[in-house]
C-alpha cells in the first residue's frame, strides 16, 4: 500500500512535487475516487425507482432520476479523472450501473410500443455480453469513443422519449404548446437509432479487441519464458 500524503505541494528530497505516480494517495485525490464511487453506487440505486416511477404514472418523477442518473454519470467520471483515475473497482462498476439504470426505460417503452420490442432486446443482449467482456479485464475494460457517444445518444434519447405529456409550452405559444412532448418524444424516437448502431459497432470494437488480447495472451504462453531473447 502506498503512504498518504496530507496536503498539496509536498515535494520530495529531489524537489520534485510528490503525486501518486510516486506511490503515493494524496487524500484529495482519495476522496475523489471516493466520492466518484459513491456517485456510481448512487446511480445503480436509481433502477428501481425509476421504474416503479414509470409504472406508477409517475412520468415527470422518472424523467428527474434519470436526469439525475445521467449527470452523476458525467460528474462521477470528471471525478475519477480529477483524481488521476477512479479505482479498479469503481471502472468495472461504472458500466454495470449505466446499464441497470437505463435497463429501466428501455424496459418501459417497449411495454408501452414506444419503440419496438426487438431493438431493445438486441441492445440488452449486447450490453450483458459486453459486461462479460469487461468483467474478465483488469482495468474493466475501457470504453471506447463509440461507447462513449452510444452512452450520451441513449441518454439523450430516453430523455426525450420520456418527457412528461403536461410539461408544455406557456399557453401564449397557443397550441405549439401541446405538441411540444410530441415534438420531443418524435426526436428521441430518431435519436434511438443511431444510439444502436453505435452500441453494435462498438461491440464489435470491443470483441475485436479482446480476441487480440487472447491471441497475444495465447503466443505468450507458447512461447514460454525459455524462448524470449535475452536482454
Amino acid at each position: 500500500m502506498g503512504a498518504f500524503c496530507c496536503g498539496v505541494g509536498w515535494r520530495s528530497r529531489f524537489g520534485r512535487a510528490l503525486s501518486s505516480e510516486d506511490g503515493l494517495i494524496c487524500l484529495p485525490e482519495l476522496q475523489l475516487r471516493r466520492l466518484a464511487d459513491l456517485l456510481t453506487i448512487s446511480r445503480a440505486l436509481l433502477g428501481l425507482p425509476l421504474l416503479l416511477a414509470l409504472a406508477g404514472g409517475h412520468q415527470a418523477l422518472a424523467w428527474v432520476l434519470l436526469l439525475l442518473g445521467g449527470l452523476s454519470d458525467a460528474a462521477d467520471g470528471a471525478l475519477a479523472r480529477r483524481s488521476g483515475g477512479g479505482s479498479v473497482w469503481g471502472a468495472r462498476l461504472d458500466p454495470l450501473t449505466d446499464k441497470i439504470l437505463i435497463a429501466a426505460p428501455l424496459l418501459w417503452l417497449a411495454a408501452e410500443r414506444a419503440l419496438p420490442l426487438w431493438a431493445i432486446w438486441l441492445l440488452l443482449a449486447r450490453e450483458l455480453l459486453i459486461s462479460g467482456w469487461r468483467a474478465g479485464q483488469g482495468s474493466g475494460g475501457p470504453a471506447s469513443w463509440e461507447g462513449k457517444a452510444k452512452t450520451i445518444l441513449q441518454f439523450l434519447a430516453l430523455l426525450l422519449l420520456l418527457w412528461p405529456a403536461d410539461w408544455v409550452l406557456p399557453g401564449g405559444f397557443g397550441a405549439a404548446g401541446f405538441e411540444l412532448p410530441l415534438l420531443l418524444r418524435g426526436i428521441g424516437w430518431w435519436l434511438f437509432w443511431p444510439s444502436l448502431f453505435l452500441a453494435l459497432t462498438s461491440a464489435l470494437g470491443y470483441l475485436r479487441q479482446g480476441r487480440r488480447q487472447a491471441e497475444v495472451a495465447a503466443a505468450g504462453r507458447e512461447s514460454g519464458p525459455g524462448d524470449r531473447p535475452q536482454p
